[in-house]
Formats: structure tokens, sequence, C-alpha cells
């Protein structure tokens, strides 16, 4: 009994021996980790609007009905020859004036800036185009060659800018063909654009310079301003008289 109350004692004088004995505290569990739409809906100031890990919305069609992204139109219509009455209206009738006389410098002018970043030249593409429509100018009487090389463009236009194609314009305005897949739907939208440039080569010509002039600046603009540093003429002191 003696004992014990020595040791009750000398745990009592000495509060931190007994802790020792204790067993570890278990750390607390750590909080669920939240979600992508759980942490938007922190982030996003009280309002209700979610934002998922790539940065989203929640109210994005792509993210909440898994539905893709809404076409973009054509700046100006395939028979608006002109242009509009905007800040290009001297580029579109300049790009006008090149489909009416020169195709080969105005097909040569948008594929430089489509593939600018591969570093093709303009003299490349036209002298291409160029020799496509004499070939088929020379056999065939009338130029069947180069529109289909040239409808190229317009398919590589609508997959950079998210353009909407002919196939799908007249799926919105009659409301047929819903249910195409799509890959049959890519294949519409490349027979669609071939057959543009066959029955309306100038005005498709014309319709992606004033697209392409819009949404991309000429490649020669890119580059980047050279600083010339002129050293200070020699100085001399004037003697006093």
């Amino acid at each position: 009994m003696a004992g014990t109350k020595e040791s009750n004692a000398h745990e009592e004088s000495s509060p931190l021996l007994s802790q020792q004995f204790q067993e570890p505290v278990k750390p607390a569990a750590q909080a669920d980790e939240k979600s992508p739409v759980q942490m938007g809906q922190v982030n996003g100031g009280g309002n209700g609007c979610g934002w998922t890990a790539d940065g989203l919305p929640l109210t994005h069609g792509s993210v909440v009905a898994g539905e893709p992204m809404g076409r973009s139109q054509w700046d100006s219509d395939l028979l608006a020859c002109l242009g509009r009455n905007d800040e290009f209206c001297s580029s579109d009738l300049e790009v006008c004036l090149l489909g009416s006389v020169a195709p080969c410098v105005l097909y040569g002018t948008n594929a430089e800036r489509l593939s600018s970043s591969s570093g093709s030249s303009f003299a490349s593409h036209c002298l291409t185009y160029s020799g496509l429509y004499l070939i088929g100018n020379a056999f065939f009487g009338w130029n069947c060659l180069a529109p289909w090389f040239a409808a190229r463009n317009r398919t590589a236009m609508r997959h950079k800018f998210n353009l909407q194609g002919g196939c799908e314009a007249f799926q919105n305005s009659c409301g047929c063909c819903g249910s195409m897949g799509d890959e049959d739907q890519e294949q519409c939208e490349a027979f669609c654009d071939v057959g543009t440039h066959l029955f309306c080569h100038p005005c498709a010509l014309c319709q992606e310079g004033r697209e392409v002039r819009r949404r991309l600046p000429h490649p020669g603009f890119n580059a980047q301003p050279v600083l010339v540093m002129i050293p200070p003429g020699e100085q001399g002191m004037g003697r006093e008289a």
C-alpha cells in the first residue's frame, strides 16, 4: 500500500511521466477530398457557379450535358464578295479583286497564313495552284483541278477556328440527318467543302480570305523588333578664344 501511494504521489508530482505511458494520439482523419466541382463552389465566391479542374464553368455545355462546343459562324457569307463595311473594308476589296483576277495569289496568301507555323512559303502554294490551274484548263477546258486542291484549306480552316460547315448549316435549317455520327458528319463536311470549291470556287476563296485576314495576322508581321544602338559621334571640346 505504501509503495502504491508513493507511486501515485510520484505521478502527481510529475505529470509528464504519465503522458509517456499513454497511447499515442492518432492524427485527425484528413478531410475528405473535395471534388473539382465542390472546390469550384468554394472558390466561386458564393455565387453558386462551380468550376472544373480544367477551369471551365459548370454552365458550359460541354461539361454539363457532354455536348460539343457550339460552332462559330463565318464572319461573312459565301456570296458577300465585297465583304463588310468595317475596318477590314479595304482588305475585303483587295480579296475580291484577287479572287476575280489572280486566284493563285489569293490562295497562296490564305495558305501562307494558315500554315505559318509549318514554315511553308507563299511561293510554294501559289506555284502549285498555278500548275493545277493551267493543267485543268489545258486538258479539261476549265479549272477543275485547283478547286479539289484548294478545298483542303477550307477544311483546315473549319478545324482551326471551329467554324460551321455547309452540311451542319443545312441540318440546322431543315432539321434532318440529326442522327449522323461524328465520322459520317466529318465526311459530309469534307464533301461539302469540295463541292463549294467546285461550283463556287472564286467566292469560296474570297470568303476564306476575308475570314483568315480577320483572325490571323500576316506572318511577316510576327517578327520581333530589333533595337539598334547607334554610338554617339565624337565630341570635341572647343577652345575658348
